[in-house]
């Protein structure tokens, strides 16, 4: 994954001002490494907000769930720092999906990442395939 941003080659890019706050830091003043999921939530939802709210999607009984979280660490986030999250969708293949992320101020990547997860339908508890109406969001969006 590329530690540059250019949102015209992402596929339901998304970017979200990320507050630090006092209580997703240590006694050294660094953020937790746990903080970032949650950040990486907040920017998947953030997506979905924007492109296929996830209450269309419950009142079908199907969501999106997570299968893999895999991050880089790459500088601390400390108070007073001001991130940028930066997420998009990399691949929507049938019932799957990738999403891709990086944190980062100015020139200075905090951290890059990326998961995986599944298309689910909460009935059969199987992953399936994502509606056409996602799929044509994903393929017309630049």
């Amino acid at each position: 994954m590329e530690d540059t941003i250019c949102d015209s080659e992402r596929k339901m890019y998304v970017s979200l001002p990320i507050i630090v706050r006092s209580y997703d830091v240590d006694y050294m003043q660094i953020v937790n490494n746990t903080v970032y999921v949650k950040w990486l939530e907040d920017l998947r939802m953030a997506i979905l907000d924007k492109y296929f709210p996830l209450t269309e999607m419950l009142e079908n009984k199907e969501s999106p769930i997570l299968a893999e979280t895999h991050i880089q660490y790459k500088h601390p986030v400390v108070i007073g720092s001001h991130p940028i999250g930066h997420c998009w969708i990399w691949l929507i293949k049938k019932g799957r999906w990738k999403a891709e992320f990086i944190i980062s101020e100015g020139d200075k990547v905090y951290a890059t990442a990326w998961q995986i997860g599944y298309y689910f339908n909460m009935d059969i508890h199987r992953p399936v395939a994502f509606p056409k109406e996602m799929i044509d969001k994903y393929l017309i969006t630049e």
